[in-house]
Parts: structure tokens; sequence; C-alpha cells
């Protein structure tokens, strides 16, 4: 063999390299380990997801007892075989690779252990020379005097880059496989430890046949350096490539940026993953209902703590994915009627058993009157607030707030529960209890998590054993008497069937919203344990096509609180012992304080506070033939198309007593109306009611036709006459057009 004419100042320099004073520090890098990547932990320390580090790579560490003993000899046997018999340098490999390289006066065959690879990763890159080369075999035979072989290739599988901006072998693990070390076969093994020589071209996600190739090499290559039996490396080569869903990494995309490494959620990354997938597969139903977007929140009542938070059901899509729906401020709907309910129960001794007149009636607002309507544009004449919270119905939820004093007190009420209303009450008008306001998903499911604690109000939390103050702004015997009709099957009946999804096969209680353009579709309730919220609609606003709370997010909620208690078993708030179940007339809500006999007609169990029994039942509340009385308030609606209940109840005597003074209530005297061509639905047409039946409508300025004026701008003198009494009365309003 001719040595190039270079060779012996070379060769000189390698036969010295045993016996050299090494010179020089070891690389700085070498005593700081690479820094992990971000860590979001779960309420079980369980890491729930991660982000890159300033340089874009992910690196978790891994010990040697943690690296199976395949990886190590596969990543051996492609990098290194002689590596636990070598002081850091191949001196065979090396005098081959100092021939060729000489010979061509190129680098052209590296030679390079383990160690020595282990230096040049330590050490700022730099164009690669001879020099070079021979400056890291001397740092790593210093290297080798200094540290084990152990401490050396544990180092070597921590610092090496597999592709993808993943280092170290447990991250690539993790990254290509989810799995952990210990877990992977001998063909996972072989793959992973082929990739470092060239992490993009042996990418298996963009070039498999390359990565497969490589990884049957090496497995050839432990059975020749390593006597792997031939069966073993035949099966492992025969092993398809699975590698995992790189996209389902982050179980919590719209939570990852709000949180510093290390942080500990209170996310149960398995709840998470699993309602991730009711979410997806529910709204994947509804596409034909044009519904493109859901949330959902779940809360543990003891703590506050959210267990399960998704903005959106894909935060990748185009579709504004990326959209928090969760915190996204919505038209509330129907939600917030328990909480006026709750403050009647609480501020006005009202049970779930007391009659509301659930009539046509007309508020005076700042934009003029509004008519509340019910959902199925019917009135349902005298029912018992647990009818009407079960079913829903607006006009007895305004009727409520307005007993109430308007709508002042339920504003300040949820504000005190973290609904944070954006205007002030006036704004709102009695309308707030029927939802024209804009509220959370995450404050509402929390305000309910209130109700399930019976008044006891903590704020959400995301950090798992945060200890918060409590408030209470409900009493325990208001929020359980608003859970119990919520949990009522029974009682909603009437609108939702006997057989909805809102029935559960454990009690729990449950309310639906719609906002009335059909924009936001909500879903909320809960056990003694759990609290769900779900919201589906359109982030840009279009409305869905026939979609309420039972078909929209009900299906979603239904299937969460399965989910919940499929390992838990469920439980209801308690029962405070301040309330006990009386015996009353569900037409009246009056209470039978002696045992009524067998069989009596419209009996029914109701809960009810004992220090506040409704009044007992008397002679006065009926007929001579039983059926019950009305007042004359009930007048309009008695002779109308909406009564059903001729059977049940009747007026009381239809002349007015002398007492009786007659009144306008539709127009209120001195009032204006607006008519405004731009709001849909304006009409000139006004309904005009008096307090008392039997009445004559007239006006010199305005045309009547019976109970109907035709309105026209200007001001007008409105005439009323009974027809028994000869009484006459008269009012003056205005109509102004805009």
């Amino acid at each position: 063999m001719i040595l190039p004419p270079s060779a012996p100042r070379f060769l000189a320099l390698f036969l010295l390299l045993p016996v050299i004073p090494l010179l020089g520090p070891l690389p700085e890098r070498l005593g700081n380990p690479p820094a992990t990547h971000g860590i979001l932990l779960d309420r079980h320390g369980r890491e729930l997801t991660h982000f890159p580090r300033e340089d874009y790579f992910r690196h978790q560490p891994a010990t040697l007892e943690e690296i199976p003993d395949h990886l190590v000899k596969a990543t051996l046997a492609a990098e290194d075989k002689r590596f636990f018999e070598h002081p850091g340098i191949d001196y065979l490999a090396s005098l081959r690779a100092l021939y060729e390289n000489t010979r061509t006066s190129r680098i052209t065959s590296g030679a390079s252990t383990i160690t020595q690879q282990l230096i040049k990763i330590s050490t700022p890159r730099e164009e690669r020379t001879l020099g070079k080369k021979i400056s890291e075999m001397m740092l790593a035979r210093r290297l080798e005097t200094q540290w084990t072989k152990d401490q050396i290739l544990t180092a070597y599988l921590n610092r090496l880059d597999y592709g993808s901006h993943r280092q170290g072998c447990a991250e690539a693990a993790r990254y290509f496989f989810k799995k952990p070390l210990a877990d992977l076969s001998l063909a996972e093994s072989a793959l992973l430890a082929g990739l470092p020589q060239a992490p993009s071209r042996l990418n298996p996600r963009r070039n498999p046949q390359a990565a497969l190739e490589r990884r049957n090499w090496i497995l050839d290559r432990l059975a020749s350096e390593f006597d792997y039996p031939p069966p073993a490396i035949e099966l492992a080569k025969s092993e398809p490539l699975q590698l995992a869903n790189p996209e389902a990494e982050n179980p919590i995309p719209h939570l990852t940026s709000h949180f510093s490494e290390g942080a500990r959620l209170s996310i149960e990354s398995e709840l998470q993953r699993k309602t991730h997938d009711i979410l997806h597969d529910e709204l994947s139903k509804l596409d034909q209902k044009n519904v493109q977007h859901g949330a959902v929140v779940v809360i543990e009542n003891a703590t506050g703590e959210v267990l399960a938070f998704h903005g959106s059901s894909d935060f990748e899509s185009s579709n504004s994915g990326q959209v928090n729906g969760a915190l996204a401020l919505r038209s509330a709907g129907s939600t917030l009627k328990p909480f006026t309910y709750a403050l009647a129960f609480q501020n006005q001794g009202l049970y779930p058993g007391t009659i509301i007149a659930d009539i046509p009636t007309d508020y005076q607002t700042e934009e003029g009157l509004d008519a509340p309507k019910n959902y199925d544009r019917r009135h349902h004449g005298p029912v018992s607030i647990r009818h009407a919270l079960g079913n829903s119905l607006n006009v007895s939820a305004m009727r409520v707030l307005n007993q109430l004093g308007g709508p002042e007190p339920l504003h300040a009420l949820l504000n005190e529960l973290d609904l944070k209303l954006a205007r002030e009450a006036a704004e709102y008008g009695l309308g707030l209890t029927i939802g024209n306001a804009e509220v959370s998903l995450l404050s509402l499911t929390n305000a309910y998590a209130t109700l399930a604690r019976l008044g006891r109000h903590l704020p959400p939390s995301l950090i798992h054993g945060t200890e918060a103050s409590s408030t209470y702004p409900l009493t325990r015997e208001a929020c359980f008497l608003i859970a119990d009709i919520l949990s009522d099957n029974q009682a909603r009946s009437a609108a939702f069937g006997n057989d909805s999804l809102l029935r559960l096969p454990f009690p729990c209680a449950v309310k639906t919203g719609t906002s009335s353009d059909f924009r936001d579709n909500w879903c909320l309730g809960f056990t003694a344990d759990f609290t769900v919220g779900v919201w589906v609609g359109n982030f840009d606003n279009t409305p869905m096509a026939g979609i309420s709370g039972v078909t929209g997010a009900g299906p979603i909620f239904h299937r969460t609180m399965l989910a919940l208690h499929q390992d838990h078993a469920p439980s209801f708030p308690s029962k405070p012992a301040s309330l006990t179940r009386i015996q009353v007339d569900e037409r009246t809500g009056h209470h039978f304080s002696i045992p009524p006999q067998k069989g009596t007609a419209y009996l029914k169990l109701e809960l009810c506070p004992k220090e506040r029994l409704p009044l007992p039942v008397s002679n006065q509340d009926y007929h001579p033939d039983q059926r019950a009385l009305l007042s004359l308030d009930y007048a309009e609606w008695y002779q109308s198309e909406d009564n059903v209940k001729g059977h049940a109840f009747t007026l009381t005597d239809s002349r007015p007593p002398a007492t009786l003074n007659l009144q306008f209530l539709t127009p209120l005297p001195g009032a204006t109306y607006y008519l405004d061509p731009e709001i849909p639905g304006t009409t000139d047409q006004l309904k005009l009611v008096a307090n008392l039946p039997d009445v004559t409508w007239t006006s010199d300025t305005l045309k009547i036709n019976g109970e109907q004026a035709t309105l026209t701008p200007g001001t007008h003198r409105l005439h009323l006459t009974h027809s028994e009494t000869k009484q006459s009365i008269s009012c003056e309003f205005k109509v102004e057009a805009l």
C-alpha cells in the first residue's frame, strides 16, 4: 500500500494519541444536558401536552435503565459495534478512514465512534476538516478517561437528532410511535436507531421506504454482530410500519398558550380525549342542519376545577377552528331562567307549586311595550313554577322577574356568579331572564355548578389544587328546589316528551336554551359531583336549521354525562332538612293542611320550605262544580283558543265588583309607540287590552276594529267603556315614526 505524501505526519500524530497529554477543555455543553421542552401535566401528573423549546426542538431525558436493550444494541450496530471495547477511538476503523481521507485530500470516511460523535454534537457546528476530526478524537480520548461507557452512551442517546425536531430517543419514541421506550418492539427500535444518520432523508413519514430499508439493514447487523436469532429478525422485518397520528398530540389546543412550562392543570386527560371524540362525532351528525361548531366544559363541583375544556371540535380546521367557543360570548337563551326562579324562592317565599299566570301581558320598556311569547306561540294560563321552568315558558319567567322588581335583582345575581354582563340591567329589561344577554360557556357552566353546590360559589379553576374562597349568593333551599325541578322528567314532558335525551338513567338536573334567532344552542346540567355545559352553533353567527337544545347540544350533554359516570357512581345533591314534601292542589298551589281523601283530583306532592308553607286549601278556591276559580286577570286567556283547561278551571263571577275600577293595560296612559320599518315583524296594529271583559273601544283619531287599533303617527286619545257598569275612562298616548 502506497501512502500519500502527507500520511506520515498524520500517522505519527495518530500513533501518539494514546499518550499525548490531552490539551483543551471538554465541550461546555457536555456538562449541561439538553433542555427539555415545555410540558403541561394533567391533574394526575401525567403529561397532557407539550410545546417546543426556542429552537423548535422537543426533548425529554431518559436514563439508561429506561432505554430498552433492543434500542441500545441497534444503535451500536448502526454506529459503533466495538463501543465497549475501544478507548474512545476505534483504531482499526480510524486507520482505514485516515488512509482514505488523506489519499483523496478530503473526508470520505468518518469512522467516528459514539464518543467522538458525542463530542461533535456537543460543540458548535464548524466546517469539517481533518484538523477538526483529530481534535474530536483527542477530546473523545479525554472524555473516556473521565466518564464511564454508560454515561457516554446515555448522553449520546439523549442528544441525538431523530428528525422532525425531536431530540433524544425518548421523545422520538413518543412522537413516532406514541409509546414509552420500554414498549418499543425490536422493529421499532431498529427503525429509530437508523434515523440519526440522515434524519430528513430517512424520515418515515415522508420517505417510509427508505426508513424501512435502513431498519432492515440494522436488523441484519443485529443478527451478525449481536447473534440475534434469525426467526426474531425475520419477524421484525415483516412488522408493518405503524406510525402514530401526529395531529392528535395536543388534547388542549385552546389552553396551551395560557400556561407556563410545568403547570399542572385541572384537566383529566382521558376525559378530555373522550369528550373531544363525543363532540366531534355528534357535530358530524348535525352537518345537514348547518351546525358547524361546538364547545364543551366539564367542572368538578367540589373544587371548581375544570376537568374537560373544548373551545371547538377541531383546532386545526380552517373553518374558525381556533376560535375558543368556551370563552366566546353568546346569547344565553333560556339558560338564565333557573336563576330568576331561584331568586323568587329565596326572596319572595315562592315554591315550585306556586301558580304563575302565563297569560298575554304587555310590559313597558325603554323601547316601548314588550309582549313576550312562549316557544310554542301559546299561552298556558295558570301554571306552577315547576311546570313553567320545566317547560321553559318565557311569559311565566318574565312575569316572575317583573314581580321581583324588574331585571336589577337578576342582573346583580348573575354578576355575583361572575357572568360579567356587559350592559346595565335596564338595557336588558325583563328579557334578561329569557336570554337577551351574552355569556360564555365557561362562566355559565360554573354558575350551574353553584346550583349543584347548593349555593356555594367558587371561581372555575384550570390549575389543579388551587384553593379559592367561597361566596354564597343563593340559599341551599332555593338551589335544591331548582335542582329538583330540573331533574324532574315529568315536569318537562309537555315540551320535551317522556323519553328525550334530557332523561338519563340516574337523577340529573338539566336545562336547555336556544336563542330566538337559532344562532346559539345550549344544554347545561349537573349531578352532585359534576356539571357539564355544551354550546353548539356557528362562529360566523349564521342560524342553525331547526335545531333545539334537545337535538343540538343535548346528545353531546347526554353522552358526556354517561361517560363521567361510567366508573363513578352517580349521586344527586342532598335535600336540605329545612325542606319538606306537602300535599297540594296543583291547580291553586294551596296545600291540604288535613290529608285529603284518597283519589282526590289534582292532588300532587310538592317540595316546600317547612317555615314557609303556602296558603291552605279553602272552599273559596272552587266553584260549586269543583273547578278551581280564576281571577278576571285570566279572562282574555280563558276565552281564547289557547285555553285547553276548561275542565279544571272557571272564571270567578264575571260581574266586576263595585270596588274594581276599569283600567287600561294596553296602551298604557302616556306611553310612546315607535313605528320602525327596519325592524322585522314591525306592525302598525296594536292589540287593545283592559283589565275587565265586556268593554268597548273608541277613538276620534284611530281606526279601531274590535280590539285592534291601526297606529298612525301623532297624539291620540282613546276611550274605554264597560258595557254593564257604563264606567268610561280615557287615555292619551303618542305614536312616532322612525
